[in-house]
């Protein structure tokens, strides 16, 4: 653009760490592959995979260099994209991954089952920035249920998902004669009538409309308590951070490129939710640092991990992958299998996604 003089903006968000950190504390570096804002049901993009790595600069930036080895790609950064359509991209995932083991963690979320445990957390209990995560893994059968019932439902589960998402898309709407709680209510209603199973009608039968326009009510108020209801990027990051905390052995300080979402009001409230775990003790969470993945191969590393990830076909757990892979306690089995299998169909003619006959074994 005329008159641009190239510089990069300050990177915005984050949560400072305390200027003297206190016990064991893991430097780790993440990102994200799938994020589509609020668009929770677009097919293009069924699942968001979120990467950490532990890796320092200088063996991230020696990973980069081999992978760059014999490669045209970008002098700045390493792609998923440019990396998957190479000929060679089959044995380049087998060695990237293979050099990542023991190093490196996934975190999957398929975006339907994260809406059911949004009805089941916010809806049914009160808001919580655990919600999501393990620590609310008392309300994950009940969620699980749900999201299997739903799938076999048929339509009326596409309709139940895109009642919730309306209803609790609040952001820079109108409130005046806003009628999303009878439209959820209605799709509950003919989605209800196709549900045999007893544990999920339990939890549809359970949705109390005045208590749901409460929660619809508080968001709409800017309660800042309840979490953002359409983000699955706070429980994903909250994941990595507990995986990698070691069960309380280490204080987590995460470096992450640039993301909206992670505000500093919200990860101060997830650092207090992590620490509500061991009331005497810190918070895993011990604050996280943006970073631009142009600058830092650490980030690059896990953005390519997390791209290589969400694009790859069939069942992740299958493949190798699967020492990487570490879903929530509680979480549907089902969920990442099923929809990630649907995402690889989706994906099966572009020439950025790695094909079935590609994928190492």
């Amino acid at each position: 653009m005329a008159g641009s003089t190239g510089a990069r903006l300050p990177l915005q968000g984050g949560l400072p760490p305390d200027v003297a950190l206190t016990g064991a504390v893991r430097e780790i570096a993440c990102d994200e592959s799938g994020f589509s804002g609020t668009n929770l049901l677009d097919p293009a993009t069924p699942v968001i995979v979120h990467a950490g790595v532990d890796l320092s600069r200088d063996e991230a930036a020696e990973l980069i260099r081999t992978l760059r080895s014999g490669f045209r790609f970008s002098p700045d950064e390493v792609k998923s994209r440019q990396f998957l359509r190479r000929r060679e991209a089959a044995e380049a995932v087998q060695w990237f991954l293979s050099a990542l083991r023991g190093r490196a963690h996934v975190h999957l979320v398929d975006k339907e089952f994260f809406l059911a445990t949004r009805v089941v957390d916010l809806l049914l209990a009160e808001p919580s920035y655990a919600a999501g995560t393990r620590l609310s893994g008392d309300r994950r059968p009940a969620a699980a249920a749900l999201h299997r019932a739903g799938r076999a439902a048929g339509p009326g589960w596409t309709a139940f998902l895109a009642a919730v998402v309306e209803m609790l898309r609040t952001k820079r709407r109108d409130r005046a004669d806003d009628r999303s709680v009878e439209r959820f209510f209605a799709a509950r209603d003919a989605l209800r009538r196709h549900v045999g199973d007893a544990q999920a009608g339990a939890v549809l039968d359970a949705l109390d409309p005045a208590r749901v326009a409460a929660v619809q009510a508080r968001l709409y108020a800017g309660d800042r308590t309840i979490p953002p209801p359409l983000e699955p990027l706070l429980p994903a990051l909250a994941e990595t951070v507990l995986h990698w905390s070691g069960g309380g052995r280490w204080r987590v300080l995460v470096i992450h490129d640039e993301q909206s979402a992670l505000t500093e009001d919200r990860l101060r409230r997830l650092q207090a939710a992590l620490a509500a775990g061991d009331p005497a003790g810190p918070s895993p969470l011990a604050g996280l640092v943006m970073a631009d993945s142009r600058d830092d191969p650490r980030v690059q590393a896990a953005d390519l991990l997390a791209g290589v990830a969400r694009r790859m076909p069939g069942v992740p757990g299958d493949g190798p992958l699967r020492p990487l892979l570490s879903p929530a306690p509680g979480h549907d089995p089902g969920a990442v299998v099923a929809t990630h299998e649907a995402g690889a169909a989706a994906v099966a003619h572009d020439p950025n996604a790695v094909t079935a006959e590609q994928e190492p074994s």
